[in-house]
C-alpha cells in the first residue's frame, strides 16, 4: 500500500509539472490596416513622425509685426536687467525673474552677478525668425562683451514672451 501511495504522489507531481496544452485555435490573420490611437505627432523640422501625420494647428498664433516688436522689447530688456554686475545678486535675481520662464528662473537663481563679464546692451536685439515656428525666437543682442543670444518663447498668441536662455558671445 505504501508503494502504490508514492507512485500516485509521484505521479500526480509529474502531471501538474507538465505544460498544458492549448487548445484555442489560433485567429486568423486580420486584412484590415491598423488605425492609429490618437494623432500623430511632428518630429524636427515639421516631418511627420508616421506616414500620413498632419502638422499641428497653432491656434491662431502668426508671425507679424506686434509679436516681432513684443520679443525684441522683452529681448532688450532682459539682457539690460541680467547686464549689471554690479546689482546686489537678489535684487538681480529678482529683477530678471519678470522676464523668464520657470525653468530660466530656476537656471539663474544660483549665478552671482559679479562673474558676468557684460554690463551694458550697446543696440537694438535682432530677431532670427523661422516663420514655421510661432512659439520660439532667437534674438542677437549687442553688449559691450560681445553679441547674446537670447533665446525667447510664447505659450499662447496673448502670453508675453519669456526668456528661456541667454547665450554668451562664443
Amino acid at each position: 500500500m505504501k508503494k502504490s501511495l508514492t507512485l500516485l504522489a509521484v505521479a500526480l507531481l509529474c502531471v501538474s509539472c507538465a505544460p498544458v496544452a492549448n487548445t484555442t485555435p489560433t485567429p486568423a490573420a486580420s486584412t484590415s490596416t491598423p488605425t492609429a490611437s490618437a494623432p500623430v505627432s511632428l518630429s524636427a523640422n515639421s516631418g511627420p513622425q508616421a506616414p500620413g501625420g498632419t502638422v499641428p494647428a497653432t491656434t491662431g498664433i502668426t508671425w507679424d509685426q506686434a509679436s516681432k516688436d513684443q520679443a525684441v522689447e522683452v529681448a532688450e530688456k532682459a539682457m539690460t536687467d541680467f547686464a549689471r554686475p554690479t546689482v546686489e545678486d537678489t535684487q538681480w535675481a529678482n529683477d530678471l525673474a519678470r522676464w523668464l520662464t520657470p525653468q530660466a528662473t530656476a537656471d539663474y537663481s544660483a549665478v552671482d552677478p559679479a562673474n558676468i563679464p557684460v554690463s551694458r546692451v550697446t543696440g537694438p536685439a535682432t530677431l532670427s525668425v523661422d516663420e514655421a515656428n510661432v512659439f520660439g525666437v532667437m534674438a542677437a543682442v549687442p553688449t559691450n562683451a560681445g553679441t547674446y543670444t537670447v533665446q525667447l518663447l510664447r505659450t499662447g498668441k496673448d502670453v508675453p514672451w519669456k526668456v528661456n536662455r541667454l547665450t554668451p558671445p562664443s
